[in-house]
């Protein structure tokens, strides 16, 4: 068995263990393939996880770190003035909890029972208290990022969507807009010099999180159900296990 991949968990971190809670990557991958998702959390056989991408880990860090400094003295950072936003990185005793990954901002869904869960990567609020979400993306792209276009990104929308569910469901006003703060590091350095420079945007996004309740219904029966779905329509993972399962039978 490899050291990095175990395919099966404990009966106890799948659907119906006292473990199981359903985070928004769950929600995501749901969105991304039933089939995968139903093996997961319903059989208990994980897809084979990516990599870490350490270095968008210490980005992340690092953009907490310093909004943190700027959110001590309820003061706004200077990206908001920047980008001309009445906005000052938003104070509150949970917020260390919030964007914990094994905590998050939770909430219990009555209707279906499931604990829902998130963690968040930055909240700003304004004036009049109301909450913005905020999400950090960081890549390498000789582009310049100005908006969220390409079809992959989809999946962003829906993470900060579902951020924005949460905290309304915990009692919170919050705007349907959001914040991306998107590091893209720069490759026309004439070398690197042990440094990484990043172009830094603020790009804003308007959410809607009506589609995270009707999801949920969906889920529950996906997972009630005795019968495996459909794989997404663009799933690589079953792509791959249906054609390995092909060689393998007429072999």
């Amino acid at each position: 068995m490899s050291n990095y991949y175990n395919p099966h968990r404990s009966a106890s971190w799948n659907y119906g263990g006292n473990n199981w809670k359903l985070s928004r990557s769950k929600i995501g991958l749901f969105m991304e393939c039933p089939r995968c998702f139903y093996l997961d959390n319903k059989r208990g056989v994980k897809r084979p996880p990516g990599f870490p991408f350490n270095l968008n880990t210490a980005v992340d860090t690092l953009l907490k770190k310093e909004f943190d400094l700027h959110r001590a003295k309820n003061k706004a950072h200077p990206l908001m003035k920047k980008y001309k936003l009445d906005l000052i990185p938003f104070a509150h005793d949970m917020m260390d909890e919030w964007r914990d990954n094994f905590k998050g901002v939770r909430y219990a869904h009555q209707p279906t029972g499931f604990i829902v869960t998130g963690a968040i990567d930055d909240i700003w609020t304004d004036a009049k208290g109301a909450l913005y979400v905020v999400d950090y993306k960081s890549t390498s792209k000789d582009a310049e990022i100005t908006a969220l276009d390409q079809e992959w990104q989809d999946g962003y929308k829906r993470q900060m969507e579902v951020y924005q569910w949460l905290l309304r469901r915990n009692g919170h006003e919050v705007s349907n807009t959001g914040y991306f703060v998107y590091c893209n590091g720069r490759t026309d350095k004439e070398a690197f010099d042990g440094q990484l420079e990043f172009d830094v945007t603020v790009i804003p996004y308007e959410g809607d999180d009506a589609w995270v309740e009707k999801t949920l219904v969906k889920i529950k029966k996906c997972l009630e159900s005795t019968k495996t779905p459909l794989a997404g329509k663009d799933c690589d993972y079953c792509a791959y296990r249906e054609a390995v399962g092909k060689v393998l039978k007429y072999k």
